[in-house]
């Protein structure tokens, strides 16, 4: 890939498009480290070495662990030793410092166990000091004192020669240089170093890349390709690296090799210096001054490259030999495409079609040949899961193979086995979903809002809102009333959203909310005028606290044309008599001064506190004593509840700590003002309350309140908002933003349901289908997306089962994963607009909508749904493709929770999901005598069902490996069947049989039920495992040790995490196919499937005995309680660490399946967890 081919005739033109680097010599003196200051830290390392030897006998370690320990302190302290003489002091201490650094664990040589690698990191932190203390500190030394250094013995004067050829370089734009060493440390040290230097020179990069053969560093290929990347993009100019970069590095660019460590062979030297691709580049070898005998081995590495070269040419001119003539050759062509195979190249694409079957540890596909030399013939015998199962041909002895196989070819492309291009049809299908991987998708998307809240503003004189009464009633006392609200909307709404119930709650408990149709009212342009100003004026004050935004939300308000939120939100009377409506309340907006007095003349209220001044005027004292008040002193917004006649501006302060201070004081003191109505009484005033946000499930915490709930306040101070109203009204309003979310989102899952035909389910199943766990909801989809996966796999199955009788396991599973998959699911949900009816955020009430607001605060832009349908879109947020296949799964639960199978496959067919539940009779290979292979008899005593086609039972119970040629299929098939079914049938049991089961919960049942796990310890609690029907020993000691071990144990629950016993996967394959078979022989009838594999199961499992995965559970706990969770695995062993506080549990698991190693180390770990925490 990416080679370029030229013909030349010598090698001056070969040069000039092949460059070659010019080769020369850097020279430099080596010169050791002052002697007595080298004797002394190599004395001290030495004794670090012992110190810590001596310490392993204080750790309960093993020998062989102790002897592992010793033996990597020996060869850390030897690395030291060469950093200290090869690169100098300094680098030496970064060595130390690098090797002891906790996130390069693998930096020590391998795994050590977890007690004693805080040892060894000891010592290399020990070392790291004793070097740290020879190297100065303070401002007057610097690292890029290189001559100083170099006398002081920091860095040897081969790395000093290495930054100054460096630095003869900066000159050179675009520089890409590649530094050979032969060490791991000396890579990373050194590009340490260059790091500090190079960038207050030249800011050049530098970064370092090394092998993993050696053990001592942690990078990954990954990390390794992206440095090379950037090298190659200019991003790093310096790459110091090992012999891995030696080959396969093609950078055009890289005009300069270093060979800091001499190549230590010819291959070396040559792969090295061919890294430098560009033109007129510099190689160069470092060399000891007086090191003739390396030197005298470059010199001959030069000349034998030349020579390689000269010889190449001479043999270009020798003329190849001609191909040999295969016109005559047998062959298969494809019309439609030109892909051919020949006779002799029919034989390796067998073996490659072979090699895309499905396989497991125990069997591996492969064609098998039955020769007979004499008759001059040749049978074929392909895998059971093949379409084509025999062929048998005819030939000359010498290519009878390859006339057998170049007749499998023609057949197994005419059955579609090999596509039109004659590549596998796993390869194909492999192909098709690696691009459906590869689909574009917008994160932003859509936030839909309900049209029946929304209308045309309009300038006719009557407009009719049609009404419905909010009452809200607490499950325990408060301290105010919850009063009555009226929702008015332009439409009539739905009748399961318009006669609704729900509840809120907050730390004081649940508030049931009721929802009831009071009739229609036909309202004035003044009237709704009003409702618009007060609904505005009472929310802007809560959502804000302050009054800043309310003249300019009241400024924007009059009727026009326009798209608006369109619904009221007004206060009721509790009276049928006249009008629902309190107006008296929502005309106090436009309160002023003049019009009070004059209705409140003969107000009842005796003396002379009968009038207070404001600052908006002269008030009737029953006017101030039920409003809300604003004071511009402090900014605060305050609901007054009644005023305190026995209090005034010259009485003492109520505050506590307040000593003898009156108001006039404090006020003069506190806020610099002068009370100039000291004789008339206070109001008693509230802190405005808080808004909150009331669907969550969330413990809420109790409001955050000042000093006291009450203050008083001097009415002087005080601007009039609104009056008449109530604390108790205002209390009310406080929920409404929430009672609201929920009437929208109601509205929402209606406006989806509409659009999907045919089928009617509630709409508040819809809406907990499109609500996410993000939303903090008292539901979320998670059971229904539960339901609705195993549904979906299980329609998706039997489709493919049905209509691709020809397809193996592996190529159904393929096409099954391209139809469900996450990518699929979006795209369908996408292509139905779904992602706009998502609630996948939290409702904060800071951002609600207000109603009546001018549209300038908020936006609204319509959008057409698939069945030209409008609605509108009202915000845009970051929304994942798994969330939107959620969903889809998710409707697919609600759907077939609520209408059955028939709707959810309406639903599906809705959404892009075509499937059919349509039986067909699959024409079966000729019958087998079952009786001779299996144990019918008993089989189908245990399963209590008789098959009609008992050549399925053997089916299901034949391995891969049973190459028999009477038995044409292997448990495959059946077991991708039955799997699909089993989860399905399972799922829907748990869901019906526990339907108030928390979020959540179904899932983790489900997980601990449908398991192989379990499946595989049904099959031996039921002896299945001595009427399978394998050939393969490697499989024949697992099951013989798996029976050993279970008979041993105590193991008795067939269901969750328990079994500390690694199962083979083909027992429990086995029960899937057995259910595959029953479903298939029964006219796919699910039922009789569950009457007989349910005893099999034993007692199903209940909310109270499910148990979490160990992996699941310990890394919840250490998540809920901030532990540090730590994992290290190897190729037959699993550790796991927890460091709780200032205790650490650890544990390290072997076995020989890694999934099984992992889940007793988490085990382990978690137990131990538990009984220290007694949890």
């Amino acid at each position: 890939m990416n080679s370029k081919v030229y013909t030349c005739e010598n090698e001056s033109v070969l040069a000039g498009f092949v460059p070659f680097s010019t080769p020369s010599f850097k020279y430099y003196q080596h010169i050791k480290i002052p002697s007595p200051k080298r004797a002394s830290l190599v004395e001290k390392l030495e004794r670090l070495t012992i110190k810590h030897r001596l310490s392993l006998g204080t750790l309960d370690l093993n020998s062989s662990t102790v002897d592992s320990v010793e033996k990597r302190l020996l060869r850390i302290s030897s690395t030291l030793t060469y950093c200290l003489d090869d690169l100098g002091i300094l680098l030496a201490q970064k060595a130390a410092q690098s090797l002891s650094a906790s996130q390069n664990d693998s930096f020590l040589w391998g795994e050590l166990n977890m007690f004693s690698v805080a040892l060894v990191k000891k010592f290399c932190s020990d070392a790291s000091q004793e070097f740290l203390a020879e190297i100065p500190q303070g401002l007057n030394w610097s690292v890029a004192n290189i001559n100083g250094n170099a006398e002081a013995g920091l860095l040897t004067l081969k790395t000093v020669c290495l930054i100054e050829t460096l630095l003869g370089y900066s000159s050179l734009e675009n520089i890409r240089c590649i530094i050979f060493v032969d060490r791991v440390i000396t890579a990373i040290v050194l590009e340490s170093l260059l790091a500090e230097i190079l960038p207050n020179c030249n800011n050049w990069k530098t970064k370092y890349v090394a092998g993993n053969n050696s053990g001592l560093q942690n990078q990954t290929r990954k990390k390794q390709n992206e440095i090379v990347e950037d090298f190659r993009r200019g991003l790093v100019n310096i790459i110091v690296a090992t012999s891995i970069l030696e080959e396969g590095l093609d950078v055009q660019s890289c005009n300069l090799v270093i060979r800091f460590d001499p190549a230590s062979n010819i291959c070396s030297f040559i792969q090295s210096r061919g890294r430098a691709r560009m033109q007129n580049s510099d190689y160069l070898m470092m060399v000891e001054s007086g090191d003739l005998l390396t030197q005298s081995r470059l010199m001959k590495y030069l000349s034998g490259g030349k020579r390689m070269r000269e010889e190449s040419l001479d043999h270009s001119l020798v003329p190849c030999p001609p191909l040999p003539d295969d016109s005559d050759e047998p062959l298969f062509r494809v019309e439609s495409t030109g892909a051919t195979v020949t006779l002799s190249s029919s034989v390796s694409l067998i073996y490659h079609y072979c090699s895309r079957l499905p396989s497991d540890e125990y069997f591996k596909p492969a064609p098998r040949f039955d020769v007979n030399k004499d008759q001059g013939s040749c049978t074929l015998y392909l895998p059971k899961s093949c379409p084509v199962k025999e062929v048998k041909a005819e030939a000359n002895n010498k290519v009878l193979k390859q006339a057998v196989c170049l007749k499998a070819c023609i057949q197994l492309h005419k059955v579609g086995a090999l596509s039109d291009h004659l590549v596998p049809d796993m390869v194909v299908a492999e192909t098709v979903s690696q691009k459906l991987e590869k689909i574009q998708y917008n994160t932003e998307q859509p936030c839909y809002f309900p049209p029946e809240l929304v209308s045309q503003f309009s300038a006719q004189p009557e407009t009719t809102y049609h009404f419905y009464l909010i009452r809200m009633k607490p499950n325990s006392p408060r301290n105010f009333h919850l009063n009555d609200v009226l929702l008015g909307t332009r439409v009539v709404l739905e009748d399961d959203i318009g006669n609704t119930s729900f509840r809120l709650e907050d730390h004081r408990g649940t508030i049931a909310v009721t929802l009831s149709y009071v009739g229609a009212f036909h309202l004035t342009q003044e009237e709704v005028l009003f409702c618009r100003r007060f609904q505005i004026t009472l929310f802007r004050v809560l959502l804000d606290h302050s009054v800043e935004n309310l003249m300019e939300a009241l400024n924007g308000l009059h009727l026009r044309d326009g798209v608006a939120l369109d619904y009221l939100l007004v206060p009721s009377t509790h009276s049928h008599e006249t009008s629902l409506i309190d107006w008296e309340v929502i005309r106090s907006v436009n309160l002023t001064s003049h019009e009070v007095l004059e209705k409140h003349e003969n107000c009842s209220t005796n003396g002379a506190s009968r009038i207070l001044h404001t600052k908006d005027g002269l008030f009737c004292t029953c006017v101030v004593q039920n409003a809300l008040v604003y004071t511009p002193h402090n900014g605060y917004v305050y609901c007054t509840k009644g005023v305190l006649n026995n209090l005034n501006g010259n009485s003492l302060l109520t505050k506590r700590n307040s000593g003898d201070q009156t108001y006039i004081e404090y006020y003069e003191e506190r806020h610099g003002i002068q009370l100039n109505f000291v004789d008339e009484p206070l109001l008693n005033g509230r802190h405005i309350f808080t808004l909150h946000s009331y669907l969550h499930m969330a413990k809420k915490k109790k409001e955050k309140e000042h000093d006291r709930e009450f203050v008083e306040l001097p009415p002087e101070l005080c601007h009039v908002i609104l009056s008449p109203i109530s604390v108790d009204m205002i209390y009310s309003y406080t929920f409404i933003p929430s009672v609201m979310q929920r009437i929208e989102s109601l509205l929402i899952a209606y406006n989806l349901k509409k659009s999907i035909p045919k089928v009617n389910i509630p709409t508040i199943k819809v809406l907990e289908a499109i609500t996410t766990k993000k939303c903090e909801d008292q539901f979320h989809l998670e059971s229904l997306e539960t339901l609705g996966d195993s549904f979906l796999k299980y329609a998706v199955c039997q489709q493919l089962f049905q209509h691709c009788h020809t397809h193996h396991e592996g190529l159904l599973s393929t096409k099954k994963d391209g139809m469900i998959s996450n990518v699929m699911l979006c795209q369908f949900g996408c292509q139905q607009k779904l992602q706009g009816f998502i609630r996948d955020e939290c409702f904060e009430p800071k951002g609600w909508m207000v109603p009546g607001q001018s549209s300038a605060a908020y936006s609204l832009v319509n959008d057409t749904l698939p069945e030209s349908r409008n609605i509108y879109v009202a915000s845009r947020r970051n929304l994942k493709r798994k969330s939107v296949a959620d969903v889809v799964e998710s409707l697919i639960g609600a759907y077939l929770s609520e209408g059955g199978e028939l709707a959810a496959l309406m639903f599906m067919n809705w959404v892009g999901i075509k499937v059919d539940f349509t039986t067909t009779k699959i024409q079966r290979d000729s019958p087998i005598q079952a009786e001779k292979l299996v144990n019918v008899g008993y089989m189908e005593s245990l399963l209590n069902y008789s098959f009609e086609d008992k050549s399925l039972l053997v089916e299901a119970l034949t391995h891969g490996s049973y190459m028999m040629p009477e038995i044409p299929r292997c448990y495959q098939r059946l077991e991708f069947l039955g799997d699909s079914v089993l989860d399905y049938l399972i799922t829907k049991h748990l869901y019906d049989k526990y339907p108030c089961l928390s979020p959540g919960l179904l899932t983790d049942m489900r997980s601990a039920s449908v398991n192989n796990e379990c499946y595989a310890l049904v099959a031996v609690k039921a002896n299945l495992h001595k009427h399978i029907l394998y050939a393969s020993h490697h499989l024949h000691k697992h099951i013989s040790r798996t029976v050993s071990e279970f008979e041993q144990s105590s193991l008795q629950s067939t269901f969750g995490w328990e079994s500390d016993i690694s199962f083979p996967k083909v027992l429990g394959d086995v029960i899937e196919s057995l259910a595959g078979a029953i479903f298939v022989d029964s006219g796919y009838n699910k039922e009789v499937v569950f009457a007989s594999i349910k005893p099999l199961l034993g007692c199903m499992i209940t909310p109270e005995t499910v148990k979490l995965h160990p992996v699941r559970e310990l890394t919840e706990l250490c998540q809920k309680w901030q532990f540090e969770l730590s994992k290290a695995k190897d190729f037959d062993s699993f550790t796991v660490e927890v460091k709780a506080k200032e205790m650490s549990f650890a544990h390290t698991a072997k076995a020989s399946d890694k999934k099984m190693a992992k889940k007793l180390a988490y085990k382990e770990v978690l137990n131990l967890l538990k009984n220290s925490l007694d949890y």
